[in-house]
This record gives structure tokens, C-alpha cells and sequence, in this order.
């Protein structure tokens, strides 16, 4: 039991020594040992301000890739989903009727060559005679009527052989553009009857380029965008464009388009930015977020992002007055810039210090060693 006393008066005295050094400590911050903290001043730059809005991609061509005679399809001679070239056979139409119809277009021709030569020399022939006195002249104008006719009739065949031809070559299924297919509509041994109406087998979505299309609907930023004063100091041939999953590769869009009308059940306008996809990694159907530049700010005032801090009545910074005092002082953001400076519209001016570091420990009112950020 006495030993159990001792030890609990050592821990007393320890207690109690801890407690003095403690008030010892707050009695020397109090007289004047001020916590230091790190300051820094604002930033004042020229700034790009943007707003996003959201939107989504079409390709800049869509092309259905058709059939236009009749005849039995061949399977796809492609894999969907594949790049496709310009000129790259991807169906074949089997019908004996456009062959057999090229080679009676071809023998017609030759009847009509055949026949006109008669004609030229049989008109030279009774010309010469006219002059002898040696016909008539309705002999004469007959002569002449058959070369006219069968030079007419050489025009005729050549007409028919040319579109022989081209229903033949319409059996041999091409890509009219570059670009990404679709699956095929119809699969090999289908019959296809693209004479009368075209018969769609797949589609073609060019997209070297893509389109991305959003609408805007602040009045606002409506005459900032059409502020000539803005045209020569924002650059929207390079629009920033982001997307829900981070990408290889960066994109920015070339705003090309705007509607003429503003759509009167939305109240919003259609813009367009033209986006080059050299690495295919963008798809019709993508959403997206368009950082759209509304205004260009010659003397933004920049802050730190990471001093912010946040409350119940929204972002705040500690300033350190001329007095050295902590002043607790609301704030109103704007942009981020450069991923770690944030523009801050009211409530601090260029020339106040504002706390960086030691956030959690000074607190409003409070004197503190300022201690200025290289």
C-alpha cells in the first residue's frame, strides 16, 4: 500500500511539472514568441477565364455504304470496327445480269460503228453522183438522213454501254471515304434488291476529324464571345476539350460553327469545334467537356489553391494584416490556372500577405511571425 502511495505522488509531481512548463510555454507565446507562418503575396497575371459546358461527338462524315443493283451479297470483306480506306472493295453483288448487259451494250456499238461507216461512204458515194446529175435530190437528202441517224445512233450505244458499265462496277462495293465501318447489315448469300432504292450494308464513320457539339445559354457570355475585342486575344482555334477518362493524348477543338438561331424550346444556341483525331482514340457518340475562353483578365489576382480554405459560408484565406493579426477574410474564386495558382475575383487585393502553411494552427485574431515565401 505505501508503495502504491509513492508511486502515485511521483506521478503527481510529473503531472504537475508538465502542466507549469506548458503554462510557462503559453506565458512566453503570449508575451511575444509569435507562431511563425509562412506568407505569401498574390499574383498578378494575364489570365484566359473559361466556362465548361458539356457535349458530345459525331464524326465529321457519316456515309452508308450501299447497294444500288440487285444480285446475291457477298460475306463482308472487312472486319467491322476496322479503318477502311477510300477505294477498298468491302462487298461483292453476284448477277449475271449486269455482265450479260455490258456485252449487249457492246455489240450494239459495234453494229452502230458498222452501220455509220456504210452511212459516211454510202452519203460521200451519192454526193459525188448528185453532182454528176446522176441522182436526186431526195436521193441525196436520204443519204444524208442515214449518216445522221447512225452517227446518232453511235451516241445512243456509247450511252447505254457507259451505263452498263457503271451498273456493273456498282456489283464491286467500295468505300467512298476513310474512315471506321459498322458491322455489316446483311451477311454473305442475302439477296439484295438496290435497283429500284438503295440498300444499306454498313456505315462508314469518317473521323479524322470529329465534331464535337454543345449549346451554350448564358446571354452573357453570348456578347463575350461576339466582343471583337476578344477576338484577337482569345484563341478558339484551340479550345480545350476534356472527357470523363483521361486520355493518352490531349485535345483541343477549332470552334468553326455557330447556329444562326437560338433554339426556342432550350433557350440555347448549337456551337461546333472541329477536333482532329489522328490517333483514333475518339468515337462518335463520346461526351465531353468544353472549356470554352470567354474573357481574357490583364490583371488577374492569383492565390495559392491549396491556402484555400472552406466553411459553411464558402472559401475563406487567413491574411496577416499590418499588425501581424490573423484576419479571417471570405473570399470569391474563380478559374484554376496552371493546375495550382486559383483567380480570386473579391475579397483580397495584390499587395496582402495571406498564409500558406500552418493552417490548422493560427486561427482569426491571432498574432503570428509572418515569414514571406520565395
Amino acid at each position: 500500500m505505501t508503495y502504491r502511495i509513492i508511486l502515485s505522488s511521483v506521478a503527481m509531481m510529473a503531472l504537475i511539472s508538465a502542466t507549469s512548463c506548458n503554462k510557462n510555454k503559453d506565458n512566453a507565446t503570449a508575451a511575444g514568441e509569435a507562431l511563425p507562418v509562412e506568407v505569401a503575396r498574390p499574383q498578378v497575371d494575364s489570365v484566359t477565364l473559361y466556362k465548361e459546358y458539356p457535349g458530345s461527338l459525331i464524326a465529321d462524315r457519316t456515309v452508308n455504304v450501299t447497294a444500288q443493283v440487285n444480285g446475291t451479297v457477298s460475306p463482308p470483306l472487312y472486319t467491322p470496327g476496322d479503318r477502311v480506306r477510300k477505294g477498298q472493295v468491302l462487298f461483292t453483288i453476284s448477277s449475271s445480269t449486269y455482265p450479260n448487259a455490258v456485252k449487249e451494250a457492246e455489240a450494239a456499238l459495234a453494229t452502230a460503228i458498222s452501220n455509220n461507216e456504210y452511212a459516211e461512204s454510202h452519203y460521200v458515194a451519192v454526193s459525188k453522183a448528185y453532182e454528176k446529175n446522176a441522182v436526186s435530190q431526195m436521193e441525196l437528202q436520204q443519204a444524208l438522213n442515214a449518216r445522221d441517224q447512225s452517227r446518232s445512233a453511235i451516241k445512243t450505244a456509247k450511252s447505254r454501254l457507259a451505263e452498263a458499265r457503271s451498273d456493273l462496277d456498282k456489283c464491286t462495293v467500295r468505300a467512298e471515304v476513310d474512315g471506321h465501318i459498322s458491322t455489316n447489315e446483311y451477311s454473305g448469300g442475302n439477296y439484295v434488291s438496290g435497283e429500284g432504292a438503295p440498300v444499306t450494308l454498313a456505315t462508314i464513320y469518317a473521323d479524322a476529324k470529329v465534331i464535337a457539339n454543345f449549346s451554350i445559354e448564358d446571354a452573357s457570355f453570348l456578347r463575350a464571345f461576339e466582343n471583337p475585342n476578344n477576338r484577337h486575344m482569345i484563341d478558339y482555334s484551340a479550345v480545350p476539350v476534356n472527357f470523363s477518362e483521361k486520355l493518352p493524348h490531349a485535345y483541343t477543338g477549332d470552334l468553326n460553327y455557330m447556329a444562326p438561331n437560338i433554339d426556342a424550346s432550350t433557350g440555347t444556341i448549337l456551337l461546333q469545334a472541329e477536333i482532329d483525331n489522328p490517333y483514333s482514340e475518339l468515337k462518335a457518340g463520346m461526351y465531353c467537356t468544353i472549356r470554352m475562353p470567354y474573357m481574357v483578365d490583364p490583371e488577374a489576382v492569383l492565390v495559392r489553391d491549396a491556402s484555400l480554405s472552406t466553411d459553411q459560408l464558402g472559401k475563406y484565406l487567413y491574411v496577416v494584416n499590418d499588425s501581424d493579426k490573423v484576419v479571417y477574410t471570405p473570399v470569391k474564386t474563380g478559374d484554376l490556372v496552371n493546375d495550382s495558382m486559383r483567380v480570386i475575383t473579391e475579397g483580397i487585393r495584390p499587395g496582402d500577405r495571406y498564409v500558406t502553411t500552418a493552417l490548422l494552427k493560427v486561427r482569426d485574431g491571432m498574432t503570428v511571425k509572418p515569414v514571406e515565401a520565395e
